[in-house]
């Protein structure tokens, strides 16, 4: 699917990509992780015919420069930073549909299941939306066509945790049939949406890592956890994932997305002292699943 040989890519004097290998095969979910200028963004670019760069790179057999229209078709892309488009959203859509072949109502649709009305802002330019919509219309135009290749970068860092449920289980529903390379800053985040981890230093593949492939991306998990004393900055923190408290604001009750479980225990690690019990029992699990925590 992917192949790098040797890739090199310098702006200036500087090499941000140093004689990189690297194969990626349909199926494999790969986390491409790294701190800031590790060569994340640019080996991206790369992939994407954006830069020239030494070396060889084939994306389905194709060189994504010398064959961009190609690859671009076969390749669903979500930029960590939305463009500064003007264009109406329905002619973004008509235009992403049209470069790939594809049914421009299939992107409405996946956007409806994210919770965004496409056909409300068709004439609405799309620099106009606010950052979780013009995600959501983003992830919309990449999953609404059919890609072989996905290529994600921070993709739902603008997405409240029900959206972040639905692109999770829209990922499920690629997951046999396309490649996935979803970059990120942090691993914690996407460490349960991958079946391989592939991190970057200095332009250089410094691990290269298979994980064990558990999590059904299309889970959600009940979750109850219990405080010894009510905190206001907790009911804050747990309400933004849709949890209700009782009258004692004691004991919250909610559900989250299963690949977001290591997201979520994050923000109860920093209200540790508070905590009295956690339960999660995964409702649409493959197989029964409880994991319970008792501080």
């Amino acid at each position: 699917m992917i192949r790098c040989e040797g890739v090199t890519k310098r702006f200036g004097r500087v090499e941000v990509l140093q004689s990189l290998d690297l194969d990626i095969e349909r199926g494999h979910r790969v986390a491409l992780v790294g701190s800031n200028g590790a060569g994340k963004t640019t080996l991206i670019r790369c992939l994407l015919g954006e830069y020239n760069c030494g070396g060889r790179i084939t994306v389905n057999g194709h060189d994504p420069r010398a064959h961009r229209t190609e690859v671009l078709a076969r390749v669903g892309f979500v930029p960590q930073l939305p463009p500064p488009l003007k264009m109406p959203v329905g002619q973004l859509l008509r235009f992403a549909a049209g470069v790939c072949a594809a049914d421009p109502m299939r992107m409405v649709e996946v956007a409806a299941r994210l919770g965004l009305d496409a056909e409300r802002f068709r004439r609405q330019p799309f620099v106009k939306l606010s950052g979780g919509q013009k995600q959501k219309l983003l992830i919309s135009i990449a999953l609404g066509r059919d890609s072989e290749l996905l290529v994600l970068d921070e993709p739902a860092a603008n997405l409240d945790p029900e959206a972040r449920h639905i692109f999770f289980q829209l990922l499920a529903e690629k997951q046999a049939s396309a490649a996935m390379l979803i970059s990120s800053h942090r691993l914690d985040e996407v460490a349960t949406l991958v079946n391989r981890v592939i991190e970057l230093d200095q332009g250089r593949v410094v691990l290269d890592d298979r994980v064990a492939d558990l999590v059904d991306l299309s889970s959600r998990l009940r979750c109850s956890v219990g405080l010894l004393r009510p905190e206001d900055a907790f009911a804050r923190a747990i309400g933004e994932w849709g949890f209700s408290g009782d009258a004692a604001g004691l004991v919250w009750e909610g559900t989250v997305a299963g690949p977001d479980r290591l997201r979520f225990l994050g923000v109860l690690s920093r209200y540790a002292a508070l905590l009295a019990h956690i339960r999660m029992d995964e409702v649409q699990a493959r197989a029964p699943l409880q994991d319970v925590v008792r501080a």
